[in-house]
């Protein structure tokens, strides 16, 4: 069955919006429930395998899996008791090819479809993408027809192809939100510069941080300005290097003086053009956590764990005993006794094995 141009419209078209559409595919699935008249349709995806596998149900209409629990709260909607795993991709099978054979199982299936008032399914397996298995399931309250099966098998390739865009979407949004919140953490933040030094993308953080200390907000497609002559200069020379087939090792840079933003500038990867990265250090102020995680981290007593966040923050132990509430001489104690559990030789080698650790992220 040949899709006509009507569906181009009514069904293809949201099935493309589906992939970034935050109600994952839900016009697509509505609009078909609605063209064949079912009482749920569904796109049923399985990423991995065993008992562990995530199981992902983007559905219209009734929801049939919690209708299954309602009537056995041991019995999963019976389309995941099949061995779908088996079904040849691309054809699409109907339920009773799954129970002809068996008449027992056949008057048990039929009698809990019955419950869930439901009396033909079709189902077509689509081919396998990276770890993940996918199936496009329509379930009627009357016999289904040879429309029914021939529309599915005809958007089997389109929905094939939209799940494949959508694996690879929610791939990217995992790994920019792990790199995200890892850079955060870690008090960094970037911006991207094409050749001619205009700003392609920014760190929200870092867009917050300039807004604050230099009192105006970036414009994507412009420069940054504001930073200084020089550092413009530098800026704008380092892009065209960054931004070229053959580019030099990444080089630190200061793009402000007070307050001090340092940069350091390389090439991108992954970017449609050839494009420059800064990556920033923002300031990470000390919380509660920090000497709480270097407590735990070391076995160490908060008081020690506070005064070794304390010099790493540059404090002298005269400044942290006062900050403290300590005398010099319990801090020096307290600072001993860190340099020999810690197997450190003195104030810059603790500083380094703070500084290096994951107490003080973010």
């Amino acid at each position: 069955m040949a899709l006509t141009s009507s569906d181009e419209t009514d069904l293809l078209l949201p099935l493309v919006r589906g992939i970034a559409d935050s109600a994952q595919f839900l016009e697509f699935l509505e609009r078909l429930r609605r063209r064949s008249d079912a009482e749920y349709v569904s796109i049923i995806m399985k990423q991995g395998d065993g008992p562990h596998a995530q199981i992902s149900d983007f559905h219209a209409g009734r929801d049939l899996r919690a209708a299954a629990r309602e009537v056995d709260p041991f019995e999963m909607h019976a389309l995941e008791r099949l061995h779908y795993d088996q079904l040849r991709p691309g054809r699409v099978y109907s339920v009773g090819e799954f129970v002809d054979h068996d008449p027992v199982f056949r008057a048990e299936r039929m009698e809990k479809m019955r419950r869930l008032g439901i009396a033909d399914e079709r189902v077509v397996r689509l081919p396998q993408i990276e770890d993940t298995s996918a199936w496009l399931i329509m379930a009627r309250a009357q016999p289904c027809i040879g429309a029914d099966s021939a529309l599915l098998s005809s958007l089997a390739p389109y929905v094939e192809a939209a799940l494949r865009s959508y694996v690879t979407l929610e791939a990217h949004r995992i790994r920019a939100s792990v790199s995200s919140q890892g850079m955060a953490r870690s008090a960094t933040a970037w911006m991207a510069l094409d050749r001619e030094a205009r700003l392609l993308a920014i760190d929200p953080r870092l867009n917050t941080w300039l807004r604050a200390n230099l009192g105006y907000t970036p414009r994507t497609g412009e420069r940054l300005r504001d930073l200084g002559v020089h550092a413009e200069r530098e800026l704008s020379a380092a892009a065209i290097l960054f931004a070229s087939d053959d580019p030099p090792s990444p080089r630190a840079a200061v793009l402000h003086e007070h307050p001090r933003l340092e940069a350091l500038l390389t090439a991108t990867s992954d970017m449609p053009v050839p494009s420059m990265l800064a990556l920033c250090r923002l300031p990470n102020a000390r919380t509660a956590q920090s000497v709480e995680r270097l407590a735990r981290l070391f076995d160490l007593p908060p008081r020690e764990a506070e005064l070794a966040i304390a010099l790493n923050e540059g404090q002298s132990i005269a400044e942290a005993a006062k900050a403290m509430g300590l005398t010099v001489e319990t801090a020096r104690n307290y600072s001993k006794r860190l340099y020999a559990k810690l197997g450190v030789r003195g104030q810059p080698e603790l500083v380094r094995l703070v500084c290096d650790s994951v107490a003080v992220m973010a």
